[in-house]
């Protein structure tokens, strides 16, 4: 296993008589890409300059290639650092700017210009060194922050929300040039933001921060189709929630029936699963199908359900439905040239046992983070 980048030992930040940030234990190993995630106010913004060292910890430790650098001033950190705003110097040059750091190091006038236009190259900015950052276009200026912070040869890449000043498609391009970039470098990352999006499709893994803790750590994969919780399930994507019980007994083949008011299913034992205990039920839009009443495929669970809307999106539809109990769920069905389901039809709403998870106890706030969540 590849050795730690970066290690955060029960890192705590105090502001008045309140913990916003910690205790948080993370370990980003080289060449791996994590990103911190979560809605304003969690935190992680915090902890990403508790690691670069403009804000003090008030516990913990933070180790960078197995050294301690808690005391250390920034520029002692060996880390490079993208901001949301970029903080380019307006009044100096392309090439001034990537080679800022440089100099604040002392390297020489030649291997400084030579490490510049290197650096220039690999983000795309050939040419442009003599340009100053009023004549870029918001891309351009992202690459310039990007080159800066690469150009030293930090051991960690540290990115606070990069790509939020960016219009939609210039953003979707640039997470594929910096997860590619990164990748290719070797380099360790940790990333901030908001964006559901950008975690799922540039991290290797995604630490899920809530009130100033790490709720749930693991893969794209891992966070989005087994949440350890409401809070998790509800804020990545969007999802349907529905209360239940489980009931007893086990079936063969490791199933377990789940007592809803929209019905009864059937799914995979997961974990410790009392008896009667209360639970919600995980079914994401795109998982959840719609067929005409009784026609839904064996094997399946399927509840009655009436069709409420149905909202073109382009590629997919997106069909909101009212189940037997009066709660909604969405269901997203591929455009694929076909009819419509009309409004006030009655259809069958089937998903497979493996495409439910099951998260035990529900918590109190779940109707508030999820996206939606049946009653």
């Amino acid at each position: 296993m590849p050795e730690a980048a970066l290690e955060l030992r029960g890192l705590t930040k105090h502001f008045g008589a309140s913990v916003t940030v910690g205790p948080i234990d993370l370990i980003v190993r080289q060449g791996e890409f994590v990103t911190l995630l979560g809605p304003s106010g969690c935190g992680k913004t915090t902890t990403l300059n508790m690691i670069g060292g403009f804000v003090t910890p008030d516990a913990g430790g933070i180790h960078l290639a197995g050294s301690p650098v808690e005391t250390l001033p920034p520029w002692r950190r060996d880390l490079g650092i993208v901001f949301q705003d970029y903080a380019l110097f307006p009044h100096r040059t392309v090439a001034e700017n990537i080679g800022f750091g440089l100099r604040m190091r002392r390297v020489g006038r030649a291997e400084i210009a030579r490490r510049v236009y290197e650096a220039m190259q690999l983000v795309r900015l050939d040419g442009l060194g003599d340009r100053r950052p009023g004549q870029l276009s918001g891309g351009q200026r992202q690459r310039v922050a990007l080159a800066r912070a690469l150009v030293i040869r930090p051991s960690l890449l540290l990115l606070d929300e990069p790509l939020s000043n960016l219009d939609l498609k210039l953003r979707e391009e640039m997470r594929i040039e910096i997860s590619t970039l990164q990748r290719r470098l070797g380099i360790a990352a940790l990333f901030v933001t908001h964006d559901q999006e950008e975690a799922l499709t540039m991290s290797d893994r995604i630490a899920v921060m809530r009130g100033g803790r790490i709720e749930q750590l693991g893969s794209a994969r891992e966070i989005y189709e087994a949440p350890a919780s409401a809070f998790v399930a509800g804020f990545i994507g969007s999802t349907n929630l529905i209360r239940g019980s489980v009931i007893a007994p086990r079936q063969p083949g490791g199933t377990v029936r789940v007592d809803t008011g929209a019905g009864p299913a059937m799914i995979p034992i997961v974990g410790d699963l009392p008896d009667g205990g209360a639970v919600l039920l995980m079914i994401r839009p795109e998982r959840l199908k719609l067929a005409s009443p009784g026609a839904a495929p064996e094997g399946t669970n399927a509840w009655s359900a009436q069709v409420v809307r149905t909202i073109y999106l382009g590629g997919r539809m997106e069909v909101r439905l009212r189940l037997r109990d009066g709660g909604t769920a969405i269901a997203y069905a591929v455009n694929e040239g076909e009819t419509d389901w009309d409004e006030g039809e009655m259809v069958d709403a089937w998903f497979r046992p493996r495409d439910a998870w099951v998260i035990p106890g529900p918590a109190e706030d779940s109707d508030a983070q999820a996206t939606n969540c049946l009653r």
